[in-house]
């Protein structure tokens, strides 16, 4: 018998949102009623308000209250009508009425607001000595010059403003005060404040980050005040469902009168309710031990000189708040935990009867309380240890319970890493060091609150396991400290080659406590690793800065502990020369931003994938938008575009061959109408990280120390054969089955026709999730393993999220007729909006010196022009075939940011010498459209034109082998529509 997820109740999946809801009540306003000289002699020699904000300050308390002081009642009055006040505390000597004539005035017009009598001595409000209930007046308090009392005072007004809420909606949990003695529990009260504050924060001291122990802080327990017999027994029955304990004096009024014992009855009947209930009898009659042995309760004796410190024992050993010591029936202590995380090895280790005793007692379930678990407290408490047919039966429930709310409770919370109490089986987020995310691990940090706030997603799938992988962020701390470290700070003032910055960084010495830091998490963690970059900049709207650092992939599994240590220092520094490297510098020249100002933190993500004899890859990844850029059939752009690739994604995102559909229409795929396109534009090699004989160095230069592999060749390994279509060459066909003899085509048609994973409709439903969320279009980066039918289940994994530029500039754009009369260029296929006329040169590539095998060296040409009008500051019309940018250079030219730092806009040329599909889910295309660079695709096959004949007419500025640049008298004047993405370019006098 385990306890699984279902069980738990509803409220732990809402729980930290329920934790922002608790407290909703606070005393921020306080509006103090006294004469100068009762000020005076409260305040003496600091203000009262002073010492509420360091009580606050010294228990580490957030928000103190604001004072107002008065000393006239009917000017107290005044002030209540023109501001709002959350308490009002009053001395008894106002000059203008006394304070139950005041407190019944401020309950006429305010009845739910806490009037205190806050008084020197009980004799100065009742002469003949016997304290009563006073009309208008909640609580009488005697001001002994303790400043814990004004905390006392605020909190104990607060609990019961918010007790019937937060009980109720959080379950939140409820301690009993039985005193009727202003003097005494003015003096206790704050003891039993003070002690449950600082005994809460020790416990939840180890949080996973500083949000998480503060918002859990508001879960302390209530602390209910009564002074008679008969408001303890309404309160009992009001909040027994949510009861931690009971304090209670002897000599309480019961029926009007002192009696002796009500006090004792009270904890005998609640102690006869609830058995194992804690209860504490306080007395100054020693002789009243006996009444509590024969309860049986633990006894106070209030004269006591060591109080405080058996206080203190009653909060660590029985309400919960120290360790859980685990006991023998007989009370002999034989081990202690002191965190959910021991508390659940340590149960799997103790024996029956020990296990037993503590079961049948619901301490289990106690002390959990203590520590906000309520949800899994409630649980336990309502299963009773003999419902179990033997123990072991009992301990997994126990342990599976511990463990599944563990899990939980990292959902949505970025922790801080420490090396004592990382867990890599439950944690999912963490960080190293107090700076910044970064960009990327923000969107991913987001995407995992999203998932915890969208349960309806996690249940419309049940086959599907939607998660993000288990991540850990160097924070921008680890980077700073780096360059500080090793004065790094000229390199990014200085035009130091790539290769130069990589050397100068892998020379460089890394911080010890960030080395102390990484050495720890590579104890727990042994699957494979991505080292990706996160920087300030990094997936920001409009300037994504998308694929401009490098990404490292590492095995993670060499014997040698100080290797892997090695390896995965090595490829931090690699992601950290990065940062100055010259494509992010030339595109930062077209931003706002400025590449010394960048600072750089650092993913370190579980690698998805599996592995496939000395090879580890997913089954499939690739990118989804928000928003089509190139529609056909019945698409809109609003139904979004994905492309999809067997293997890593850097296949996808450097623009190599994949798949590309939209998710409401996968079926339609404009790329593989015949089979002649489904043979040219398949799939023919995939990306794989080597986790088998491979250098101890690795091979970071080579395409991220990953390896390229031909489709074919993998073709015996489950992916490829579930993934795969097969190529019948004595019947020019395409079959459906990659189980078949026959040439591998990566057509994923299992999974777009036959539904062996429901890919369409959960990116469909994740892209809705991400632009609710984000409130824009978006684009997620993803991975994929696939289940097999005596295997897990289906494993979606985001790896990224971040904003699309569509819409960055909103005018509306008219293209009038005697713009098209002779255009230099018209196409339907334009991105970008808005009108341009400040570019007067282009460059293109000469259509009759084009050869497919020279594209790089046209990229180099193309760049050594691009210096010379970067460095004139002139915009230039680039123009060649295929796709820009592309990792492939047999699908276009393979420019880099470096080789096009001052373009201004761009034409696709898709033709005969190369006819590849846009690539809308590349990185480079992502950084076009997010700078707002016009690009334009003109297809020959269409009504699209680019007048050749003018543009090679005009005046030649230089010539290479492959490359032209020429520069008219005029700029031309650039148009594109994008609400239709129509696009024209035009000369200005032609």
């Amino acid at each position: 018998m385990t306890l699984k997820n279902s069980e738990l109740p509803n409220e732990f999946y809402s729980q930290f949102k329920m934790f922002h809801e608790i407290m909703s009540i606070k005393v921020r306003e306080i509006l103090l009623i006294s004469s100068p000289y009762d000020a005076y002699i409260m305040e003496e020699d600091r203000s009262l308000a002073s010492r509420i904000v360091n009580e606050y300050i010294g228990l580490n308390l957030s928000l103190p209250p604001r004072v107002t002081r008065t000393s006239s009642g009917r000017n107290a009055l005044t002030l209540l009508e023109q501001k709002t006040f959350e308490m009002v505390i009053t001395m008894p000597n106002v000059d203008d009425m006394d304070a139950q004539t005041l407190g019944v005035k401020i309950k006429a017009k305010h009845p739910d607001l806490p009037v205190i009598l806050l008084s020197h001595s009980l004799r100065s409000i009742f002469p003949q000595g016997e304290y009563r209930k006073l009309m208008g007046i909640d609580k009488v308090f005697i001001w002994s010059g303790n400043s814990d009392l004004l905390l006392a005072l605020v909190k104990n007004a607060e609990d019961r403003l918010n007790v019937d809420r937060d009980t109720q909606r959080a379950m939140v949990r409820v301690l009993i005060l039985v005193e009727d003695s202003p003097q005494y529990y003015s003096s206790f009260l704050p003891l039993i404040y003070k002690e449950i504050v600082k005994q809460t924060q020790a416990v939840l001291g180890v949080g996973l980050n500083e949000e998480h122990r503060l918002l859990r802080m508001r879960s302390r327990p209530k602390i209910m005040l009564a002074e008679t017999y008969e408001e303890a027994m309404n309160l009992f029955r009001k909040y027994r469902s949510y009861l931690i304990g009971i304090i209670s004096d002897t000599r309480i009024p019961r029926n009007g009168k002192l009696d002796d014992h009500a006090g004792a009855d009270i904890l005998a009947f609640m102690k006869q309710e609830i058995p194992d209930l804690p209860i504490l009898m306080l007395s100054s009659d020693p002789h009243n031990r006996m009444k509590a042995d024969r309860i049986p309760a633990i006894f106070l004796d209030k004269n006591s000189p060591n109080l405080l410190i058996e206080l203190q024992d009653f909060f660590l050993n029985h309400l919960g708040f120290g360790d859980f010591v685990f006991r023998l029936p007989d009370r002999t202590e034989i081990d202690r935990a002191s965190s959910l995380r021991t508390l659940e090895l340590k149960i799997s280790r103790i024996p029956d009867e020990s296990l037993l005793y503590h079961a049948s007692r619901n301490h289990f379930s106690n002390w959990l309380m203590a520590r906000s678990e309520f949800a899994l407290a409630s649980t336990f408490r309502k299963v009773q240890a003999s419902e179990f047919q033997n123990t072991a039966e009992l301990r997994q429930y126990i342990i599976s319970g511990l463990h599944t709310v563990r899990k939980l409770q990292q959902k949505g919370v970025v922790a801080q890493f420490r090396a004592q109490t990382f867990d890599s089986d439950i944690m999912d987020f963490v960080k190293i060091g107090d700076g910044s995310l970064g960009g990327k691990a923000r969107g991913l940090a987001f995407m995992s609150v999203l998932l915890l706030q969208h349960p309806a997603l996690l249940i419309a799938y049940p086959q599907v396991s939607i998660q993000i992988p288990k991540t850990l962020v160097v924070t921008t701390q680890g980077f700073e400290s780096f360059i500080a470290l090793n004065h790094l700070q000229y390199c990014a003032k200085n035009d130091f080659s790539d290769q130069d910055i990589s050397e100068i960084f892998l020379k460089a010495e890394m911080p010890e406590w960030l080395v102390s830091d990484l050495e720890a998490f590579l104890v727990q963690v042994h699957y494979p690793l991505s080292i990706r970059s996160s920087s300030l900049l990094e997936d920001a709207q409009f300037q994504p800065y998308a694929g401009l650092y490098k990404t490292y992939m590492i095995p993670n599994n060499h014997p040698d502990p100080t290797i892997r240590l090695r390896q995965l220092i090595n490829a931090i520094k690699l992601v950290y020369a990065s940062t100055y490297y010259e494509d992010p510098r030339s595109f930062a020249r077209n931003s706002v931003s400025q590449p010394q100002e960048e600072s750089m933190a650092v993913i370190i993500q579980q690698l998805t994938g599996e592995v496939y004899g000395d090879y580890f890859y997913p089954a499939l990844s690739g990118v989804v938008q928000s928003h089509n850029f190139y529609p056909v059939s019945h698409m809109k752009s609003e139904d979004g575009i994905a492309h999809i690739a067997i293997g890593m994604g850097k296949t996808v995102v450097e623009g190599e061959k994949s798949v590309r559909f939209s998710p409401r229409y996968p079926r339609i795929l404009p790329q593989f109408t015949t089979v002649e396109d489904i043979l040219s534009n398949c799939q023919r090699y995939f990306y794989a990280l080597k986790v088998r004989d491979y250098p101890d160095a690795l091979n970071f230069d080579r395409y991220a120390n990953l390896e390229k592999r031909e489709v074919d060749e993998a073709q015996a390994e489950y992916p490829i054969r579930v993934l795969s279509s097969v190529y019948i060459p004595d019947e020019h066909r395409i079959r459906d089955s990659g189980h078949l003899p026959g040439s591998k085509i990566a057509s994923f048609a299992s999974i777009l026709k036959h539904n062996l994973f429901p890919l369409p409709q959960l990116l469909s439903d994740l892209l809705d999730l991400g632009r609710k969320g984000m409130g824009c279009p978006v684009e997620i980066e993803f991975s994929v393993n696939l289940g097999t039918e005596d295997q897990r289940k289906n494993e979606f994994y985001f790896l990224q999220m971040r904003p699309m530029a569509t819409e960055i500039d909103q005018q509306d754009v008219v293209i009038t007729d005697d713009d098209l009369q002779k255009p230099l260029c018209f196409s339907r296929h334009a991105l970008g909006n808005g009108k341009f006329g400040s570019i007067s040169d282009i460059v293109y590539v000469k259509p009759l010196e084009f050869q497919i095998n020279a594209t790089e060296q046209m990229a180099d040409e193309i760049g050594r022009i691009n210096a010379m009008l970067s460095r004139e500051k002139r915009p230039f019309l680039l123009i060649g075939p295929g796709r820009w940018g592309t990792a492939d250079r047999w699908l276009g030219i393979p420019v880099q940011w470096r080789n096009i730092s001052g373009v201004g806009a761009i034409i696709e040329l898709k033709n005969s010498q190369i006819h590849a599909d846009p690539s809308q889910g590349s990185h480079f295309f992502q950084n076009i459209t997010s700078l707002g660079i016009p690009y334009i695709t003109v297809a020959e096959d269409s009504d699209d034109t680019l007048d050749w004949k003018r543009v090679e007419a005009y005046s030649s500025v230089q010539e290479t082998r492959y490359i032209r640049h020429v520069r008219l008298d005029h700029p031309v004047i650039i148009k594109i529509q994008g609400k239709k993405s129509i696009g024209v370019i035009y000369e200005l006098n032609p």
